[in-house]
């Protein structure tokens, strides 16, 4: 019970915060940038935009959560499409309103494929593989977002070019050697042995045993191996076509409120707003995310309130439109488990119910 209280003290917090940083968003953009913004302003912008651009950020979004539904049904076979979208959208909806919410989308993704008739395993190699694919993407997105600048000349100094190549392609070999490990054995070997060279290094106290990273390494492969192997296409394109459709609603918030820096930069600005949603202060960092975008947008020469709307209605669309959504993806599927028996299985059924 005492933790029960600790945790929702610690949501009620984290969504406190969450709102007071949108709420002083302006106040927070001038101590970032010095410029000047205004919920006037921002105002303003909400209030052009025209409904055709409106319809066209709505079908852009709803393309993103059917892409991401590839990535799902890849990962766990036998998952229908409108079983993944109702399951992607409870989970997202319980993760944003919580800090560290993802936990309790796991619990939730458990119960939801439970009464869908999978057993056990087959989830936790689901909620294993999704994971890792999310995590490779993320760490991809930052090095895309320092190359486009590179080629649009964006970093004009020869050291900070120097390094941010470094940067980019360090990145890059990093995935490359994750994903090695993860589809060929000898791959996870290596890795496990240098991985456990480097925590050698640790002091004896917190040092843990032998071939700790290797074991780790080598049962994470092989929890995932059959799904990497046969199903990593499916896997690597789905999250490709998610990315790209969200970055194109970010093209299209900054055409909407006329802050729209130019292509390179405008996937440097989506890639900065996909790392900042990791930060845990807040639910999927809300609040830190728009600071961050409106304040990149701005040292790209954007005029301050443009910059800021822009930033605030991406976070709607990849935020806050998400939890009412969730909400009635997650009572679809309360009135369904009612009506319908649950299945106790241990394969799956065809994935025919919504």
């Amino acid at each position: 019970m005492g933790n029960k209280w600790v945790r929702a003290g610690a949501s009620a917090v984290s969504l406190v915060l969450a709102v007071a940083l949108v709420v002083f968003l302006p106040q927070i953009v001038h101590a970032l940038t010095g410029a000047t913004v205004s919920w006037q302003g921002i105002g303003a912008q909400f209030a052009a935009l025209s409904w055709p651009m409106v319809l066209l950020m709505t079908v852009l979004w709803l393309a993103s959560l059917w892409a991401y539904t590839y990535v799902m049904t890849s990962a766990l076979p036998g998952l229908g499409h409108v079983q993944a979208l109702t399951l992607n959208g409870a989970g997202s909806a319980v993760s944003n309103l919580l800090p560290f919410g993802g936990a309790a989308g796991v619990a939730l993704t458990f119960a939801m494929t439970k009464g869908w008739g999978f057993a056990t395993r087959p989830v936790v190699v689901y909620t294993l593989v999704t994971g890792i694919w999310n995590t490779l993407f993320r760490f991809i997105l930052p090095a895309v977002g320092i190359v486009g600048l590179l080629l649009a000349g964006r970093i004009p100094d020869s050291r900070v070019t120097t390094a941010a190549w470094g940067g980019a392609v360090s990145i890059l070999v990093l995935v490359a050697v994750v994903a090695a490990a993860l589809y060929w054995e000898r791959a996870a070997d290596l890795l496990g042995r240098a991985a456990d060279g480097a925590l050698r290094v640790l002091p004896r106290r917190f040092r843990p045993s032998e071939r700790f990273a290797r074991d780790a390494i080598h049962r994470l492969r092989a929890d995932t191996a059959d799904i990497v192997h046969t199903r990593w296409p499916g896997l690597s394109l789905g999250m490709i076509a998610f990315l790209t459709l969200q970055c194109l609603i970010m093209s299209a918030c900054l055409t909407a409120t006329g802050s729209s820096p130019g292509p390179a930069e405008t996937v440097a600005v989506f890639a900065l707003s996909r790392v900042l949603t990791s930060a845990v202060i807040t639910p999927s960092g809300a609040g830190i995310m728009e600071g961050g975008v409106a304040a990149l947008l701005i040292a790209f020469g954007q005029p301050p309130a443009p910059a800021t709307a822009a930033a605030i209605l991406f976070g709607f669309w990849t935020y806050t439109i998400e939890i009412p959504w969730g909400g009635l993806a997650f009572g679809a599927w309360t009135l369904l488990r009612r009506r319908t028996p649950t299945a106790d299985s241990s394969t799956p059924e065809p994935a025919t119910r919504g």
